[in-house]
């Protein structure tokens, strides 16, 4: 068993016991990951990029920093869990799609969209 399907596990064993299943229908779980990631967002609002590099060391702001990137990875396995995703093999396949998309001959040290590489 990977570290993601016993983290899924835990999750769903969590969740099953509080009786949330209900509530966590595709488009709810997608809708939470995006509020989730917004608050991961708004720890940067306003904030130089010093600041922002600041985070991690910061007691505070890097329990925070951490706690938003949880609740993110949870949400993402509870949609994953749901809509039958293997995550691993996902991620994989997009890493040798985007491989492809943007060889490195042409997009090494570039920040253009592969649809602008010449």
């Amino acid at each position: 068993m990977s570290d993601f399907e016993a983290l899924t596990a835990a999750l769903c064993e969590f969740r099953d016991a509080r009786d949330w299943r209900q509530f966590h229908t595709l488009r709810n779980l997608i809708t939470s990951l995006n509020l989730e990631a917004a608050e991961l967002l708004e720890l940067t609002q306003w904030k130089s990029d010093a600041e922002i590099d600041a985070l991690p060391a910061d007691a505070k702001s890097g329990e925070a920093l951490r706690d938003e990137c949880a609740d993110i990875l949870l949400y993402l396995l509870l949609i994953a869990d749901t809509a039958g995703i293997d995550l691993l093999a996902a991620a994989r396949a997009k890493l040798l799609k985007n491989a492809a998309k943007y060889p490195i001959e042409k997009a090494r040290g570039s920040r253009a969209k592969y649809t602008e590489l010449g």
